[in-house]
């Protein structure tokens, strides 16, 4: 994969109208946009359709967490949408009803593992008795047994889930933030160069990119970077 096929640009903007602009803005430079609760809540469901319809690749971040049913009826009509991911948390029952309900389609299921804003006292105020990293490499492990397409995680935990899931699933890692870039809500974090050593095969960038004084420009320099490590 190129660069662009490996670059996911976070649609993290209030408004379909501001949406609009951004996709419009980086043109055939981007060609995958990730869309979340933000934009969901504002029309983005359709507006990720006509991404699709459009020729986009569509990340739809929902991170889905039900009974199997609810889990497997909403992923069967997530199918009918045309995207290319969907996140679920990485619940052993729910990436088996997800699994289940996509087989035969192209929708690559993404189990979440330990949000990039979670740190370790994060985890344990929520209730696990695991590390971030031990929790990460066994939620891997049990995508991996569900038949999941890859694993969200942070560029830091990239290389020791590379070696868990092997080389087919693909590893997608938030909180990348190119040198000098603020940190906002993140706190493990990594450039994309670095990551994609690391052994992330697509990064999720998004403040870093809209919310840049020329966005098209901070897209093109991404790439550059990301161009750079994989032909390192």
């Amino acid at each position: 994969m190129s660069a662009r096929d490996r670059l996911i640009v976070g649609l993290d903007v209030p408004t379909i109208a501001e949406a609009e602009k951004v996709v419009r803005t980086l043109g055939s430079t981007a060609l995958f946009y990730k869309i979340g609760y933000q934009l969901v809540f504002a029309g983005g469901l359709e507006f990720a359709r006509d991404l699709a319809k459009d020729g986009k690749k569509v990340f739809l971040d929902m991170k889905l967490l039900d009974i199997d049913n609810t889990v497997a009826k909403g992923v069967e009509n997530i199918v009918k949408m045309g995207m290319s991911m969907l996140t679920l948390h990485a619940y052993p029952k729910a990436m088996a009803a997800a699994v289940s309900a996509a087989k035969g389609s192209d929708l690559c299921l993404l189990g979440v593992t330990v949000l990039t804003s979670m740190d370790a006292k994060d985890v344990i105020d929520a209730g696990y008795e695991y590390d971030p990293h031990t929790l990460v490499l066994r939620r891997a492990e049990q995508a991996r047994i569900a038949g999941m397409g890859g694993v969200v995680c942070s560029a830091e935990e990239a290389s020791a889930v590379r070696k868990v899931v092997g080389s087919d699933m693909a590893i997608v890692t938030p909180g990348i933030r190119p040198a000098g870039a603020e940190l906002g809500d993140q706190k493990r974090v990594m450039t994309p160069a670095d990551a994609l050593k690391a052994g992330s095969s697509h990064l999720v960038v998004a403040r870093p990119i809209v919310k840049a004084a020329d966005p098209l420009a901070a897209t093109k320099a991404i790439l550059a970077e990301m161009d750079g490590a994989l032909t390192a």
